[in-house]
């Protein structure tokens, strides 16, 4: 996202961003990632976009403690660290920051059910979820 972030965000001049990443370098769809790392490309974007006079709103990533597609990483500790760096930056950067993990999380640190098809993508539910709490946050950041 980080290398896409000039020509898919900036180029464009929006008035804001809403950012939503670091599970898929959680999971290491494209090879190993630390968290220092996935960090270090979050603050690099919100950089960026500041820089450019673009409103900046973080995400919490989505509650995952499984990948089909790789079992056996055990990612929800990393979930909820990255989760708490991202609110802990946003507050520091008064950037907004949106929960989506307290509204979607089950009681093993994973997706709800109802909200996913995979236990990481979310489905039409769990957007529904989400589309709230997002739109509320692009309102108070562009008033």
């Amino acid at each position: 996202m980080l290398i896409r972030f000039r020509p898919d965000v900036i180029d464009l001049k929006p008035e804001a961003v809403v950012i939503l990443a670091g599970i898929n370098d959680i999971a290491g769809n494209t090879g190993p990632s630390s968290l220092e790392m996935i960090q270090n490309n979050l603050a690099g974007m919100a950089e960026m976009a500041r820089a450019n006079g673009i409103k900046v709103i973080f995400t919490s990533v989505l509650p995952a403690n499984d990948f089909p597609w790789r079992p056996g990483l055990e990612p929800a500790d990393n979930v909820i660290k990255l989760n708490d760096w991202i609110r802990n930056y946003s507050k520091a950067n008064r950037y907004l920051f949106v929960d989506y993990y307290s509204a979607m999380a089950d009681d093993k640190k994973g997706l709800k059910k109802e909200y996913t098809y995979d236990g990481v993508h979310p489905n039409k539910a769990g957007y529904l979820v989400m589309q709230p709490l997002v739109e509320d946050a692009i309102k108070k950041t562009l008033k």
